[in-house]
């Protein structure tokens, strides 16, 4: 074993680890919090983090044993099963991440149409065109029969056999149909959406902030670090709404874009794709999976305080189960003690 196929394989298994933890956090979170569900985009965020629970319990491992075998690990019925899923899966979570784009614009931008233009019925409807269109593209995939492993990519996914080449017309058609459906669709919207958002969190920010001047010079008897900490918390709301966007537009196409661009290029004939390239670029199209709890849910404070109240619950039940254990076994020795004094 070489060592970037080790580097390779610890990857995928902490991508693994990482992304089902995290994202069974964000269920759980859901299923313990009431005011969680009652939000409508909830039920977006559901529907990804399934679809990441599902990649890394059905792909990341078969793409893991890919790497570790150097070859088909599953047999050819389960790879077209395991590609079938990849084509779906990966689909509905792009899908996902352009709905929630989109609702947090119309939260923003209409905040007062808000509830009559996003309501359950809508996103509900917005989560089967979402499974509808997946479905499309993957049962065209297994109709006619371009799911398989391939070695490129240590992963059972969608390519082309060599004894298919006659169909490389209608194959690139499907390629350039997909991910133009999905990522650079998804990505518009995330851009339009998100620099739409940003761009009104920024005149809201010059409003606060000239009523922030304003008030500093009306208060000439005000301390100068009261004067220092303002500003400095001017200085800081002008920065995160930038920082969150970059973070949502790029963790996207930091993931996503190395990936699609390669199974863009390899459609031509002259190119020949590193394995050890193909492999990268699958592990980073798998880390989207275990951020996308961190960019969209638990560095929020409404997930941070369920998952702190659900902590607390456990090692709580745990502490008054240890502390019922000790107690009971100290009953039972000064017992044997009492009993042994009388005999």
């Amino acid at each position: 074993m070489s060592i970037p196929e080790f580097l390779l394989e610890v990857s995928i298994v902490i991508i693994a680890v990482v992304s089902l933890l995290t994202n069974l956090s964000v269920l759980l979170c859901f299923v313990q919090s009431s005011d969680l569900r009652a939000h409508v985009p909830g039920i977006f965020m559901i529907n990804l983090s399934l679809s990441n629970i599902l990649l890394s319990i059905i792909n990341m491992p078969a793409t893991f044993l890919g790497v570790v075998s150097g070859a088909n690990p599953l047999g050819d019925l389960f790879c077209h099963v395991v590609s079938f899923a990849e084509t779906f899966i990966t689909s509905n979570a792009m899908l996902s991440m352009a709905a929630l784009s989109m609702d947090r614009w119309i939260a923003v931008v209409f905040p007062l149409r808000y509830s009559s233009k996003m309501r359950y019925r809508d996103a509900f409807l917005i989560v089967a065109y979402s499974w509808l269109h997946s479905l499309i593209f993957s049962l065209t995939q297994l109709m006619m029969n371009w799911g398989g492993y391939s070695y490129t990519y240590a992963s059972c996914t969608v390519h082309l056999d060599l004894d298919q080449v006659s169909q490389l017309g209608i194959y690139a058609t499907f390629t350039g149909l997909f991910h133009g459906s999905s990522f650079a669709l998804c990505l518009l919207v995330l851009c339009f959406a998100y620099l739409k958002v940003l761009r009104v969190a920024k005149s809201h920010c010059k409003r606060i902030d000239v009523i922030t001047v304003q008030t500093l010079l009306l208060l000439v008897d005000i301390h100068p670090s009261v004067k220092e900490r303002c500003l400095a918390q001017r200085k800081k709301r002008k920065q995160r709404a930038t920082k969150k966007i970059c973070v949502f537009i790029g963790s996207f196409i930091l993931c996503f874009s190395p990936y699609v661009i390669t199974r863009l290029v390899e459609l031509l004939p002259c190119v020949r794709i590193p394995r050890y390239w193909g492999i990268a670029t699958k592990c980073l199209f798998y880390a989207k999976a275990s951020s996308d709890p961190f960019v969209y849910c638990l560095l929020r404070q409404q997930y941070r305080k369920v998952l702190v109240s659900i902590i607390s619950r456990v090692v709580g039940k745990d502490h008054y189960l240890l502390s019922v254990t000790s107690a009971s076994s100290t009953f039972d020795t000064t017992d044997d003690s009492c009993l042994a004094r009388i005999t």
